[in-house]
């Protein structure tokens, strides 16, 4: 058995492929959101690019429903991942608000 690096398993890795997932989309009342479950055991990192296909999903208010679709990964290189994560860190600072006042009033 040959021990991968890193490298080597980035390298052996297609930079893009077609995966069966499972969409659901809840427009209800309490939630209106959308997840995409993709098939098997596949980690998306930081950068990485997911294209669901298909026609456009509309689900009448009230309900939820479950899809089968197929989408594309798209594999980020090293270089646009360790971009997204600096990028992502410092958008997130953004959203922080700090106050030093001893004002408990807003």
């Amino acid at each position: 058995m040959t021990d991968l690096s890193l490298t080597d398993h980035a390298m052996a890795e297609p930079k893009q492929f077609d995966v069966p997932c499972t969409i659901e989309v809840s427009h209800t009342f309490d939630s209106l959101h959308a997840h995409c479950v993709l098939d098997g055991d596949i980690k998306i990192r930081p950068g990485d690019e997911v294209v669901v296909h298909g026609e456009p999903i509309k689900v009448p208010y009230g309900e939820v429903q479950t899809f089968r679709r197929v989408a594309t990964v798209t594999r980020a290189s090293w270089l646009e991942q360790v971009w997204t994560k600096i990028s992502g860190r410092a958008e997130f600072m953004e959203l922080l608000e700090f106050s030093f006042s001893e004002r408990t009033k807003l």
